[in-house]
C-alpha cells in the first residue's frame, strides 16, 4: 500500500486526555499551583514557541527538508509545544483556585493541608494534599483524589481513619494538620 494513503499518528492528542476527576467535582488547585501552570503556559507561548519557529524557518530555508534534522526535530518540538499549550489552557480553564491558608490554625483536614499520620506499623508519614496538576509524589505531595487523601479529608487531629490499600484496609491515625500562613501573617 502506498504511504500516501496512510496516516501516521504521533499521538498528537494523547496527552489531551485529562487525568480523571470524580464525577461532578471541580479541578481544585492552589494559588501557587495555578501561578506555576500559568507561568509555564506563557513561557511556552512567549519564548519557547517563537524560538522553535525561528529554527524551523531557518532550517526550511536551507533547502532539501528530507534529510534536514533541524527541520524535522523543530517540527516535532512545535507539535509537542502546541500539545502542551492546549493541555495547559484546558486545565487552567477548569481550575478552581482554593487557598489552603484560609484554614490556617484549624485541625481538620481539607484541600491544601499538610498532614502527618501514623499507620498500623507505627510508621509516621507526612503528605500535603494538592490538586492533580500540581502534586509531586517525590515531594510527599498527593492529589486530593488519591486514596490516602480521600481517607484523610475531613478528619481531625487524633482521628483514626480507614485507608483502603491493595493489601487490605489499614487504620491510620491523624497526628498533625498544618496549613500555610495567610500572606498577611507572612509579611
Amino acid at each position: 500500500m502506498s504511504k500516501a494513503f496512510t496516516r501516521e499518528t504521533d499521538g498528537e492528542d494523547d496527552d489531551l486526555v485529562l487525568p480523571p476527576l470524580p464525577a461532578g467535582s471541580k479541578n481544585y488547585i492552589t494559588p501557587l499551583g495555578y501561578a506555576t501552570l500559568r507561568a509555564e503556559l506563557f513561557e511556552l507561548i512567549d519564548n519557547e514557541r517563537p524560538r522553535i519557529v525561528e529554527i524551523v524557518h531557518w532550517a526550511a530555508s536551507n533547502g532539501d527538508r528530507s534529510e534536514n534534522g533541524d527541520y524535522h526535530y523543530g517540527k516535532k518540538r512545535l507539535r509537542e509545544i502546541d500539545r502542551r499549550i492546549r493541555f495547559l489552557t484546558k486545565r487552567l480553564e477548569i481550575a478552581e483556585i482554593t487557598d489552603p491558608s484560609n484554614h490556617h490554625g484549624k485541625d481538620q483536614v481539607f484541600f491544601g493541608a499538610t498532614v502527618t499520620y501514623v499507620d498500623e506499623a507505627d510508621v509516621e508519614r507526612t503528605v500535603t494534599i494538592l490538586g492533580i496538576d500540581e502534586a509531586d509524589s517525590l515531594k510527599a505531595e498527593v492529589t486530593w483524589v488519591s486514596p490516602i487523601a480521600r481517607a484523610l479529608l475531613k478528619a481531625r487531629e487524633g482521628d483514626v481513619v480507614k485507608l483502603v490499600t491493595p493489601v487490605g484496609v489499614q487504620e491510620v491515625e491523624v497526628v498533625e494538620v498544618r496549613y500555610p500562613a495567610p500572606e498577611a501573617e507572612k509579611a
